[in-house]
């Protein structure tokens, strides 16, 4: 018999019917079929399926067990290339990089378990679907026989998630780099306040791109911020020019200092204007129409503290959890991270330390830290 990959070689109908026995009747197997969330299934030496769970039937739209048992993975998937040569899954050409077959046949072979990506492609009525899906197999042995033991897991949201940001920081780099070139010209034909603040804006969307695209990798804590000299007058102009137009200050009062100290803290300003923009927008997010939030700057030995005051109270229950990834009052799922970027990015990158009081007497004050050196 023919293949191109793994043996082609099934079980016949006698040998099927006494392995589905043997697993149906195991009280270790029924129980982890159907104690264990996720998609599980059972396959034999020949990666016949000769037991699974119900999690497994349900997004092949699948009722009947039957209809699944004594077929190969592919098969009962829907690979579009189980049916390329006459022994099916497991025999085609695309097999040898199909990532589901070769943890089964490693783990036959090996006898250890075997986790691999498998990258499916089946169909959806006429169209073709695309799927990730990582694949655990691990031997058992019942009665003297080998049986391969199956743990399915869909990661194709999160691979297309990866795929989407590599291509959303790249295109968005282009386009910053471009915004960038055309403000840098701007400024030198015009000399205006709104060339320059249109400059400062670009200039901080290009460093920000840079930040966020450090933040999505896993070693985001490995970020080495940079460390420039820079004065509370020059974070206060950078916030108002933010929040000048900002919607979220319609209608709101957003109240400056009338001085400011002289101390100079050596920084990474992209970084610190985060923390303290988040601190702002949180807080005029808070107030009410023609309510208030006042900002200032006072200055401690070797630190500058920043400070965003609102009127309205933060609930004892929401207190004990404002910077937690993840939690937030608001509906929708990407929320929470507001206030857990704070924290990130001004104690963990920055080395400062953010703090916050906040009671129906008092209302609500927000600190931001900020070592000199």
């Amino acid at each position: 018999m023919d293949t191109h990959f793994a043996p082609a070689e099934r079980a016949t109908d006698d040998q099927l019917k006494e392995e589905i026995g043997k697993v149906a009747t195991n009280p270790i197997i029924h129980e982890l079929l159907h104690s264990i969330g996720g998609l599980i299934a059972v396959l034999d030496e020949h990666r016949q399926v000769v037991g699974l769970n119900d999690s497994f039937l349900e997004p092949l739209g699948v009722e009947d067990p039957s209809a699944v048992l004594g077929l190969r993975l592919g098969e009962a998937l829907g690979c579009i290339h189980s049916h390329d040569e006459p022994s099916g899954c497991g025999t085609t050409r695309y097999c040898s990089t199909c990532g589901a077959v070769i943890a089964m046949v490693a783990a036959l072979e090996g006898e250890e378990p075997v986790e691999k990506l498998c990258s499916l492609s089946t169909y959806k009525g006429e169209t073709a679907v695309d799927y990730a899906i990582m694949v655990r197999a691990t031997i058992l042995k019942l009665e003297g026989q080998k049986f391969i033991l199956l743990f399915l897991h869909d990661v194709t949201l999160e691979h297309l998630r990866a795929a989407l940001e590599r291509t959303f920081f790249h295109d968005m780099g282009n386009m910053f780099t471009g915004l960038l070139g055309a403000s840098q010209f701007l400024v030198r034909e015009n000399q205006s306040e709104m060339a320059l603040m249109i400059h400062r804006a670009a200039l901080r969307l290009h460093k920000e791109l840079e930040i966020q695209r450090c933040l999505f990798k896993s070693n985001f804590l490995e970020y080495r911020p940079s460390r420039d000299d820079t004065t509370a007058a020059e974070l206060l102009a950078e916030l108002n020019g933010i929040f000048s137009k900002h919607d979220a200050a319609n209608d709101k009062s957003l109240l400056l200092p009338d001085s400011l100290p002289l101390l100079s803290v050596k920084t990474d300003k992209s970084l610190a204007l985060r923390v303290m923009a988040n601190m702002v927008l949180n807080a005029l997010e808070a107030t009410e129409e023609h309510g208030e939030v006042k900002v200032w700057f006072e200055q401690e030995q070797d630190a500058l503290d920043f400070y965003v005051w609102n009127e309205k109270a933060i609930p004892d229950d929401v207190q004990c959890r404002i910077f937690q990834r993840s939690f937030s009052t608001k509906e929708g799922s990407g929320r929470g991270v507001g206030t857990f970027s704070m924290q990130l990015i001004g104690e963990k990158i920055l080395g400062g330390k953010i703090s916050f009081s906040s009671s129906t007497q008092q209302g609500t004050l927000f600190k931001f830290r900020l070592p000199a050196h």
